[in-house]
């Protein structure tokens, strides 16, 4: 098959490398349509029973992720300049096109009652015109007094007062959300500029938005640094621009396809997917690398450009196609996660590394052919003194130290197991934002300071119509949140029982005393008032609607809770189940905990057991692939070895260093797997065909394999470790964990494959290499074959020039 391949890749040179281009136009154009992904990135599948609940919440109360958080700490917040700074940001920023409510001290309302009409009145607590100290200071002794607000807009402990801004969910959704964002980040750094006073932000959009700028950053800074890094490398390894020009064009008409792809799939740019270019970068450049050794390897032995261009699609071609196999399986397998954006990663990562190969296999030796054979200097590298050092003292240590190998490898494996016991399991919602970063402390100050800002909710279902306004019902009510009182993690609970409170105190003209549950006829008179502001849709207790469905059946308890991570919201989850089990029958009250803090932690709970799934799954499939291609399942076994014990040296390092398994973490496995297990398939390819050359002879076919191979793999390790090593500098703690881990990863396997597997083979040669590892299914060429390069009948195109 490849030295028809070959033929037909050879003849058709011009027509191959004018579609290519055609195509390339064609994806460019596709490119320019790809944009920002602008939605919260669902974790949990659709029918995932806390998927369901929480999109049942929404549809009866509506979205409750859309409200960014502004914090100030002043203890001279009532001095009259001060607050009337305040009052004024206030204003600016109600103009914004987007923002569609606030809420702060400031524009706090009271409920007054009117004995005359028999119905509440809502007026502003703060007159906009306030022109004495004495007027604010009595007007602060009202806002005081009502206990609706203290834990709401304000901890008079600490001197900190919130500032809540509700924003159009259409927007937030929409390429407008950053215009958005940055508007009314302005409008209060303007504020903190002119007054000295610090501002503090946080709530999911905030944090997503500003999250995903970032993304467009280091899409950008990745991707320049990832193409920068391998023309360094390749011209320090080849001494030739057309070994730097063409490698790199074949990668960047690669990153147009993925980008092309994505657009043609409808996929949207994500944190995932917006590595996608980078990666690319890094992976594809191990083609040309290991096809440019070969060729000229091939030329320095027999000094015929046709022929050694043939050959190297015909010898690596299939060797080199499994590899790129393995990888795209090690991200492929991302799509059995049911997590959409990772199986969207997956795909486009999975069928452009394939592409990657396609280009590699069509351009290098097309565009070669057109120029002139490598002159003595282009090849030179293959004698570099420091490598062959390396390589000969290589083969002394598989050849005389097999039982110290082997001893070492025990050793890591007992390690590593040890290791992967101390590794704990946790995820938080900022988990990808280091400490030292401005989002992650404006997120602890209000953890410290109002108890923490993500959101938690409790349905509460009576199971009959108007059940939720019944009495005994507001009790059971009050004692769940009597109870939730006891965890620290959660924020004072906000329900229609504090919306009850509030029109009871206006009730009896506002006396803080009577800031409690209201009794049966109480209630009966508050509701009689509440019922005349029905066409006043801000009035009184008209906010009951916020926290009942239209049959009032239906009621929620509204909470906002620190950020505990995943291991410890798992515990409060089953906490907050048996107190409310305990409150409300399971037998008279569906009782659903959801918010998004809940789906966040179950989300990532089910991402790392699909993790898991998806390793095993490229375990599986690249020893399929590999049996396909060796047909021995001893030879299987022998090199999944020094694969594996990469993986497990990893773990047992996350271990002991306390980086938790989280979604970011476990991708390192299969995607490192993917790509170390390339360096074994070319070895044990160049290690087969070397027998049939040496007649059998295991120990000198081990050595001759590792001589013209192992360049190769020093030269793919040295870009694939740096390469993956750029993601450390991000500003997402996630995505360094994976630059770190993976190039950590890549480190032991290279050493792994170098060493280990030819000491495994020379050593256990009488287990490992039999009479089916000498047949395999799928053949590959015979290094003595002639080539009938007359079959080839390639025009003659004057070359260019010498560099």
């Amino acid at each position: 098959m490849w030295v028809r391949l070959s033929r037909i890749i050879l003849r058709n040179r011009v027509l191959l490398l004018s579609l290519l281009g055609i195509i390339t136009l064609f994806m460019a154009y596709q490119a320019q349509k790809v944009e920002m992904s602008y939605e919260y990135a669902q974790l949990l599948p659709k029918k995932d029973s806390a998927y369901i609940d929480y999109e049942r919440f929404k549809q009866i109360f509506g979205e409750e992720g859309n409200l960014i958080a502004v914090g100030l700490e002043d203890e001279d917040f009532f001095n009259l300049k001060h607050f009337k700074n305040w009052q004024k940001l206030c204003s600016k920023l109600e103009d914004i096109d987007g923002v569609e409510n606030l809420l702060s001290a400031s524009n706090a309302y009271n409920l007054h009652k009117n004995t005359d009409e028999k119905k509440f009145e809502i007026a502003p607590v703060f007159d906009e015109n306030i022109n004495d100290q004495e007027t604010l200071d009595s007007l602060a002794s009202v806002f005081h007094s009502l206990p609706f607000y203290e834990g709401l807009l304000y901890n008079l402990e600490n001197n900190v007062y919130l500032l809540g801004i509700t924003v159009n969910k259409d927007k937030m959704a929409s390429k407008q959300r950053e215009k958005l964002i940055l508007s009314i980040k302005e409008e209060c750094d303007q504020f903190s500029e002119s007054t000295g006073l610090e501002l503090h932000y946080s709530g999911l959009p905030y944090i997503r938005v500003i999250n995903s700028i970032r993304i467009k950053k280091e899409i950008y800074l990745f991707s320049a640094l990832a193409l920068l890094l391998c023309i360094i490398t390749l011209f320090i390894f080849f001494r030739s621009f057309k070994a730097v020009i063409f490698p790199v064009l074949i990668v960047i008409t690669g990153v147009v396809w993925a980008l092309g792809t994505m657009s043609l799939f409808g996929y949207k740019i994500t944190l995932l997917t917006g590595m996608i270019p980078s990666l690319l970068i890094v992976i594809g450049i191990p083609n040309s690398i290991y096809m440019l050794n070969k060729y000229h390897h091939e030329f320095r032995n027999h000094g015929n450009k046709i022929k050694a261009l043939q050959r190297v699609i015909i010898k690596i071609g299939n060797a080199t196609f499994l590899t790129n196999l393995t990888t795209a399986s090690g991200f492929a397998t991302f799509v059995i996660t049911n997590s959409e954006i990772l199986r969207q990663f997956g795909v486009i990562a999975a069928l452009n590394i394939i592409t990657l190969f396609v280009l590699s296999i069509l351009m290098i030796p097309t565009i070669f052919s057109f120029y002139r054979p490598p002159q003595q200097r282009h090849i030179q590298h293959l004698e570099n003194k420091n490598i062959n050092a390396i390589i000969e003292r290589l083969v002394h240590i598989c050849e005389k130290h097999i039982k110290l190998v082997y001893a070492s490898a025990v050793l890591v494996l007992l390690i590593g197991i040890y290791g992967i016991t101390l590794i704990k399991s946790s995820g938080f919602m900022v988990d990808d934002i280091p400490e030292s970063d401005v989002i992650y402390k404006d997120l602890k100050f209000f953890e410290n300071h109002v108890d923490g800002l993500m959101p938690l909710e409790i349905i509460i279902d009576t199971e009959r119509p108007k059940g939720a306004m019944n009495l005994s019902n507001f009790k059971r009510i009050e004692k769940l949140e009597k109870r939730l009182t006891n965890y620290d993690e959660l924020s004072s609970s906000l329900s229609l029982l504090n919306i009850l409170k509030f029109s009871k105190q206006a009730y009896y003209n506002g006396k803080e005393k009577y800031y409690s549950l209201p009794n049966n006829q109480e209630k009966n008179f508050i509701l009689a008032y509440a019922t005349k502001n029905e066409e006043d849709e801000s009035a009184g207790v008209n906010a009951l609607h916020s926290f009942m469905d239209s049959t009032q059946q239906i009621t929620r308890v509204s909470i906002r809770m620190k950020d505990v991570g995943t291991k410890r919201m798992e515990e409060l989850y089953t906490d907050f189940k048996q107190e409310v089990d305990s409150i409300f029958p399971p037998d008279k009250f569906d009782v659903t905990v959801t918010g998004s803090s809940v789906t966040f932690f179950k989300g990532t709970q089910y991402l790392v057991r699909n993790l898991f799934s998806s390793l095993a799954l490229a375990v599986f499939l690249i020893s399929t692939f590999m049996a396909i291609m060796f047909y021995s399942w001893r030879m299987v076994i022998m090199s999944l070895i020094p694969n594996i014990l990469p993986l497990i040296f990893t773990a047992a390092i996350m271990g002991f260093t306390g980086i938790p398994i989280k979604a970011s973490t476990i991708l390192v496995f299969s995607i490192a797997f993917g790509i170390s297990v390339d360096n074994t398939i070319h070895f044990l390819a160049k290690y087969r065909q070397e027998l049939s050359t040496t007649g059998w002879d295991i120990q000198r076919s081990v050595k001759l394999a590792l001589q013209e191979t192992g360049v190769s793999m020093m030269y793919t390790f040295v870009v694939l470790f740096f390469g993956f090593g750029v993601y450390s500098v991000s500003k997402f703690g996630g995505t360094a964990a994976l630059g770190v881990l993976v190039s950590l990863t890549l480190l032991v396997a290279i050493t792994s494959n170098l060493i280990l597997l030819p000491s495994l083979l020379t050593g256990l040669q009488k287990i490992t290499t039999t009479k089916s590892f000498r047949e395999p299914l799928l053949h590959i060429y015979d290094e003595e074959e002639d080539i009938e390069l007359d079959d080839l009948e390639i025009e003659e195109i004057s070359s260019p020039k010498k560099e």
